[in-house]
């Protein structure tokens, strides 16, 4: 095989690895071939054991399919250091059981990189410290397990530990994944509360086998990441209040107090925030730092909360 025709090969198999489905003509004026070149570069790369399929018809095209054996893959130079970043990442994160199969991964991408390459990594893993997480983990087999409902649109059973400790069994239509700091969360339509909910996959232990399959629900309006967001925020903690803030709601915004709340515009110089937490004192605490003139409109333990706030930093400045 000649040099020009291995390098026409590679960039063939680079081609079809960066999308789903390539029609035979594109692939011709990319490597400005005949459409008959490319069947035979398509049928040396079926011999290598690559599992190319082929569509016919007048949109006819091929397809990078998935084989019994994964294939080497073609990485450009910046999805190369974005694996290794990721690898690395994955090394020191919130998923447990992948660490030493990351470092392992890693080695072996570090050793064919090429040097101008592994600098750009070197330099990431030379001058970054990593701080250890302190919080849950996440199986990965369980982690993989529920991305693959997902997918496949199935129902599932799991035992769901609550913050407070107890435990109760779900029913779910799991939707999406969706992480968030070193925690992941499952979106799902859960089919006793008739409800989208949100739930920590940390906390999950999943029943098998799962099914059956049903058909896809419409995702929630405000879409999956506002959902989650909103859920936290708000609706997840046991403890809620509401402030009247003096201040505009666009000014509100503007300073990110909608980031821990839920902002309603009154008038041009007032607003209201709604507010939840896990305990009245430390909401208390957050309000104080949020430097702006408000009135606790409810509850009044949170009003307690403040004015005791209040008179310990009297006696502090004192």
């Amino acid at each position: 095989m000649s040099t020009t025709t291995s390098s026409r090969l590679l960039r063939l198999l680079s081609l079809l690895q960066t999308r789903k489905d390539w029609p035979g003509g594109e692939l011709a004026d990319r490597l400005e071939v005949s459409a008959r070149t490319v069947r035979r570069d398509v049928d040396r790369l079926r011999e290598l054991g690559y599992p190319i399929q082929a569509t016919m018809g007048t949109g006819g095209g091929y397809r990078l399919g998935a084989g019994a054996a994964l294939p080497p893959l073609l990485l450009d130079d910046d999805e190369a250091v974005a694996v290794a970043v990721g690898l690395r990442t994955a090394a020191q994160g919130g998923v447990s059981g992948i660490e030493e199969t990351s470092v392992r991964a890693l080695a072996k991408l570090l050793m064919v990189l090429p040097s101008r390459l592994r600098r750009r990594v070197d330099a990431l893993g030379a001058f970054t410290v990593p701080i250890p997480g302190r919080g849950p983990t996440v199986d990965a087999d369980v982690l993989a397990l529920v991305a693959g409902v997902c997918r496949d649109g199935e129902r599932l059973r799991f035992d769901y530990e609550r913050h407070d400790g107890t435990v109760s069994r779900r029913v779910t239509e799991p939707h999406r994944l969706v992480s968030r700091g070193r925690l992941w969360y499952l979106v799902a339509w859960d089919n006793e509360r008739e409800d989208w909910r949100t739930f920590r996959v940390d906390r999950m232990r999943p029943l098998t086998p799962t099914g059956p399959r049903v058909p896809p629900r419409d995702p929630p309006e405000q879409g999956v990441a506002a959902y989650l967001a909103e859920r936290m925020n708000f609706h997840m903690w046991p403890h809620k209040a509401r402030v009247r803030l003096l201040i505009g709601v666009e000014e509100a915004t503007g300073r990110g107090i909608g980031e821990y709340g839920r902002l309603e515009a009154v008038d041009e110089a007032s607003c209201i925030l709604d507010v939840a937490g896990d305990s009245f004192q430390v909401m208390a605490c957050y309000l104080a730092m949020l430097d702006v003139e408000m009135r606790v409109e409810e509850p009044e333990e949170l009003r307690t909360e403040m004015s005791a706030l209040a008179a310990r930093l009297r006696r502090a400045a004192d």
